[in-house]
């Protein structure tokens, strides 16, 4: 059997993207015609067909008139128009979810491989089964992209949730998880999307396929930088280690060039005559001149051999005064690691602007989304931010 790694996640949620309604860059379009389009629901309607009676059951109900739902459920919820993009309410309910669902990756089952597919088969089997499997979770739109680098879905879904209070339907994803029976709390959706993926696993292995557990991070980059410092650290032992054994063995020859250094006591004991010829000139017989000269050509030798090795002794020296200094450095690193990161008031003081400047841009942006999702300017928004992106990478 094959092995492939299953990639499970929630998508950004863009209508307009996944209709291809615009072309990114990394869509071939001749092979647009290839997607497959399960279902591709207008969410005006969706909203309409799910939650339309349960509007009209909640005002019939009211007795005052400020406590009914004017407009549709959409519009009471998001204060907008209907939206291609998710859209997220001040209760954060979304207006829908988006699941991207992909088997393995482009290089053993992209477009041009002999599984490109094969995966395809398993992802539209999957899809197939998904709302009986998930009545809670309406999907208004789906399809299996095979027009770029590999097979995957794309399944936006609206969550549908009963109530004794308020209306008696509406979008609520705890709700839903919980009516499924995957429980109540933070982890309900991880429990779902662990089913899910147990689902597509089967799929693959009747596809003759093992799917591969995800992968799971081990470390965190302060961890990696740890090792990676320490990885250095020991290497630059290492060094200064064979740098000192380096300057043991020049020490030594130091030793025995010293040992070996000509004695002028052996020069003294050499009998000189007076010159016949000048007074200033001696003679010697031609033995303990031949003497001598050896002696004079070892001396030199000699000199010349312990400025080599003095020259040689002080570069290793200052090598490993470098490692050291190096290795020093390093320990100080690999401390801070071990200590307990501690922060000043001016420190604290200055992330808290930053989260407030943070917090003040979201809410603006907001803002901006909900007036340009009012004004139901959200698809020429987000063909206005393709096309803004496409000319910057021109550039």
């Amino acid at each position: 059997m094959k092995s492939k790694r299953i990639s499970f996640g929630q998508g950004k949620g863009s209508i307009t993207h996944n209709n291809r309604k615009f072309i990114a860059n990394n869509v071939d379009i001749n092979r647009i015609a290839n997607n497959v389009t399960f279902i591709a629901k207008p969410i005006s309607e969706a909203y309409d067909e799910l939650f339309g009676g349960a509007v009209e059951r909640y005002n019939a109900r009211q007795k005052r008139n400020d406590r009914k739902i004017h407009g549709t459920y959409y519009e009471h919820l998001f204060h907008c128009k209907p939206s291609n993009s998710v859209i997220t309410a001040s209760d954060k309910r979304k207006s829908f979810y988006e699941d991207v669902v992909q088997i393995s990756r482009m290089e053993d089952s992209g477009y041009g491989t002999e599984d490109f597919q094969l995966v395809a088969d398993c992802l539209t089997e999957y899809m197939n089964g998904f709302q009986a499997r998930n009545p809670n979770f309406h999907v208004f739109n789906a399809v299996l992209h095979m027009d770029e680098a590999t097979p995957h879905l794309h399944i936006d879904y609206i969550p549908i949730g009963h109530y004794k209070r308020g209306m008696d339907t509406q979008n609520g994803i705890a709700q839903a998880l919980k009516e499924m029976g995957y429980g109540e709390g933070k982890q309900a959706i991880a429990r779902w999307r662990e089913k899910e993926v147990d689902v597509l696993n089967e799929i693959c292995r009747r596809h003759r396929i093992e799917p591969l557990s995800p992968e799971k991070a081990r470390e965190t980059l302060e961890v990696a930088e740890y090792k990676e410092q320490r990885r250095k650290a020991e290497q630059l032992a290492v060094e200064n280690e064979k740098s000192q054994s380096e300057l043991d063995a020049l020490n030594s020859e130091l030793k025995s060039a010293a040992e070996k250094k000509v004695k002028i006591v052996e020069i003294d004991s050499i009998e000189t005559k007076k010159s016949r010829f000048s007074k200033n000139k001696i003679s010697l017989s031609e033995e303990d001149f031949q003497t001598l000269s050896d002696l004079a050509k070892k001396q030199v030798a000699s000199v010349k051999n312990i400025k080599k090795l003095k020259s040689e002794n002080s570069e290793l020296l200052q090598k490993i005064t470098n490692l050291e200094v190096q290795v020093k450095f390093l320990t100080a690193e690999l401390d801070k690691y071990k200590q307990p990161v501690t922060f000043s008031r001016e420190q604290l003081k200055k992330s808290a602007e930053k989260i407030s400047e943070l917090e003040q841009l979201k809410s603006k942006y907001r803002k901006a989304m909900e007036f340009i999702n009012s004004r139901a300017l959200a698809t020429e928004f987000e063909v206005f931010q393709h096309t803004t992106a496409r000319g910057k990478q021109l550039e």
